[in-house]
C-alpha cells in the first residue's frame, strides 16, 4: 500500500510539473531572467503549489500518521542552520545554470532525456560524494 501511495502521489506530481511546463528548463531560465523576456508564469505556479501544500499540511498535523500508517517526521530544527543555507545555496545556482531541479529533472526524462540525463546523472554524483565523504562526522 505505501509504495502505491508513493507511486500515485510520484506521478501526480510529474503530471503537474509536466502540465505547468515546468519540465521545460527554458520556461524556468525564462522566469529567472529578470533583465531579459522575463516569464511570470512560475510564480503562479508556485503560488498555486503554496497553497495546496498549505492545505496538506494543515490536514497532515492533525493526523497521528500517514494513509499508509506511517508516523511522519517533522523537522527538529526550527532555524536555519549552515547545512540548509549551503544546501539552498546550491540548489539556487544548480537550478539558475541548469534551469533543472530534482522534481522536473526526473520529468523531464521523459520530454528531452538527451538533456535531463546528464542533470540528473551530476545531480546524483553529488549526492554520492555528499554521503561518502562530506557528511561524514570526525
Amino acid at each position: 500500500m505505501k509504495n502505491l501511495i508513493a507511486l500515485a502521489a510520484g506521478l501526480l506530481f510529474g503530471a503537474g510539473l509536466y502540465v505547468a511546463m515546468m519540465a521545460d528548463p527554458n520556461k524556468v531560465l525564462a522566469f529567472l531572467d529578470l533583465a531579459g523576456a522575463w516569464d511570470p508564469s512560475l510564480a503562479l505556479v508556485m503560488v498555486g503549489a503554496i497553497g495546496v501544500s498549505a492545505i496538506g499540511f494543515a490536514v497532515s498535523k492533525r493526523m497521528q500518521a500517514s494513509i499508509s500508517g506511517q508516523a511522519f517526521g517533522w523537522p527538529k530544527l526550527t532555524r536555519p542552520d549552515l547545512k540548509l543555507l549551503g544546501g539552498a545555496a546550491l540548489f539556487g545556482i544548480g537550478w539558475g545554470m541548469t534551469g533543472y531541479c530534482p522534481g522536473p529533472g526526473f520529468a523531464a526524462l521523459a520530454i528531452n532525456p538527451a538533456e535531463a540525463l546528464p542533470y540528473l546523472l551530476a545531480m546524483i554524483a553529488g549526492m554520492v560524494i555528499w554521503d561518502r565523504l562530506l557528511a561524514r562526522k570526525p
